[in-house]
């Protein structure tokens, strides 16, 4: 599912030259991943690759990264299986794994620079299923809080994941960040209860604003980040 941060409005960032971040997830026909672990993989996979040595400094991804930053962040999530997750595994990358859900996240790539390998994969088919309730959310780490009033499917909601947890990291000091890294980069993704959603975007706290390329209306606020114990609301992104 390809999504972005900012609803779809004039912006100097269209000027820009468009890339984007492509992350495989792994679906096993006998053993897809539960949707909550695939949700949380898929936004440690985003900050992997953000902390990642290659991806800052004089790193060989750096230029990718800063390009695709400059630009509209878009993200889009493909599948794979069996040989094609190999072929997938075989191209520069890092590959992140939740309790069973895997997703390898890739520098980026122009709008029509895909490799052909992962260029074949399918956008749909992501749909994943919680086979229990999420728990409440552990302390230690980030939330990332879904828009209760939305229904995307698992492929799209990944997308959103990745963006929140994203403009989590660029709030943060570096002293925060390397703690973070250091600790795993814990987080979870819980849906808001409906009666706090209008504090949460109200708060100050960071919120993904989609494009409305796919599935949902343009603007629609579909995550905020929250870190407890950690100062990041109010500050500009």
């Amino acid at each position: 599912m390809s999504t972005e941060d900012t609803s779809n409005t004039a912006d100097p960032r269209d000027e820009a030259p468009q890339f984007v971040l492509p992350l495989v997830v792994r679906i096993e026909k006998a053993a897809p991943p539960a949707r909550t672990d695939a949700l949380e993989t898929a936004a440690r996979a985003v900050l992997a690759i953000l902390a990642d040595e290659r991806s800052n400094g004089e790193g060989e991804w750096a230029r990718a990264i800063s390009d695709w930053q400059d630009a509209r962040i878009r993200k889009v999530v493909r599948r794979a299986r069996g040989a094609e997750w190999r072929r997938a595994c075989e191209l520069p990358g890092i590959t992140v794994t939740g309790e069973h859900a895997e997703v390898r996240v890739f520098p980026p790539v122009p709008l029509d620079g895909w490799p052909k390998e992962l260029l074949k994969l399918q956008v749909s088919g992501t749909d994943l299923d919680d086979p229990a309730a999420p728990g409440e959310p552990r302390p230690g780490g980030a939330v990332l809080w879904l828009n209760p009033e939305l229904d995307m499917s698992a492929g799209k909601t990944m997308a959103q994941a990745g963006h929140g947890a994203q403009l989590v990291w660029w709030r943060l000091s570096d002293a925060q960040r390397k703690a973070w890294r250091e600790a795993g980069f814990p987080l979870v993704v819980r849906t808001a209860p409906a009666e706090r959603w209008a504090e949460l975007t109200g708060s100050g706290l960071p919120v993904v604003r989609d494009a409305g390329f796919t599935e949902i209306a343009p603007g629609s606020c579909t995550v905020v980040g929250e870190f407890p114990g950690v100062d990041i609301a109010d500050t500009a992104i």
